[in-house]
């Protein structure tokens, strides 16, 4: 009663997560894996290729470098969405506030900030550090409206995937995937982290400049729609707090060696936020002439 897909890029580990799969699902299944290791297609094409071919109307996208924990989970997935009929998407880390500025499911440079939901055993293979459980439930919930989900395991409906499908158009690589289909299922269900499902996810993110770019184009997309506040922020103070978490990206990107004219272009696609409607946006260009002015100075 579940499709599993997955984008594979090392036949061991596809194996392994298939033996785990077929221990711990503890309902009917299929996977429908793509064997993508030398990397000619992006996520999102893969993605949408496993959604039209499941036979059945939930699926699960996951990675390949992960252990499911929780028995029969597959059982719980399908009982927690007959509960929550406007439920469209469910993952097991997420975070309650999609900023305009640009980053990540869970934006760290914001002073005032939406929650960050989760509930796994997160691995570091790049960093080489201890595995540990983050388990964060602020709220006592089992279930939790998010803004956007981390993509690592995101479980949804085939009519819902197919009405909603990942932009491959868009995203031709393995990064921000996730935030994009979160921001367009959220336009009509709830997207939602779960606190019943536990799994072992072996590997960090790696937010690398192909990362970066890709969530730049995410932005531009949603501009007119972020922030969502799915935690139900003071948007009275927000323009503040996203000021200053602008100010901080404009100082690391300038560090990073983007030009001033680059971050006018975000600032641009930025204005469109009701965050900063009328003239606040020029507020925004100010603080970047500044910050910009800073560091030229300082160079």
């Amino acid at each position: 009663m579940i499709s599993v897909i997955i984008c594979s890029a090392n036949s061991e580990e596809l194996q392994s997560v298939r033996e785990n799969i077929d221990q711990t699902i503890g309902v009917a299944y299929e996977i429908i894996a793509f064997d993508n290791g030398n990397a000619e297609k992006g996520i999102c094409e893969l993605y949408n290729r496993g959604a039209e071919r499941a036979k059945f109307d939930t699926l699960v996208f996951m990675h390949e470098d992960i252990e499911m924990k929780t028995e029969h989970w597959g059982a719980k997935v399908l009982e927690v969405f007959a509960a929550h009929p406007n439920l469209g998407l469910m993952g097991i880390a997420g975070g309650g506030y999609k900023s305009v500025v640009p980053s990540s499911w869970y934006n760290a440079d914001l002073e005032v900030n939406g929650g960050f939901y989760c509930n796994l055993i997160q691995g570091f293979k790049y960093s080489g550090r201890e595995a540990f459980l983050d388990y964060r439930n602020a709220k006592n919930e089992k279930l939790t409206k998010v803004a956007s989900i981390d993509g690592c395991w995101m479980a949804t409906k085939k009519e819902i995937a197919l009405a909603n499908p990942f932009d491959q158009n868009l995203l031709k690589h393995f990064h921000a995937y996730d935030i994009d289909f979160s921001l367009a299922v959220g336009r009509q269900y709830d997207v939602a982290v779960t606190y019943e499902i536990l799994l072992n996810h072996f590997s960090e993110g790696n937010f690398s400049h192909n990362w970066e770019d890709e969530i730049l184009k995410v932005h531009k997309k949603w501009s007119a729609v972020l922030p969502v506040n799915a935690d139900g922020l003071d948007e009275k103070t927000l323009l503040r707090y996203e000021r200053r978490a602008f100010r901080m990206y404009f100082e690391k990107q300038l560090d990073k060696g983007k030009t001033y004219h680059e971050l006018m272009k975000i600032c641009w696609h930025a204005r469109k936020s009701r965050i900063f409607k009328g003239l606040k946006w020029y507020k925004m260009f100010v603080d970047l002439w500044r910050v910009w002015r800073k560091a030229d100075n300082f160079e």
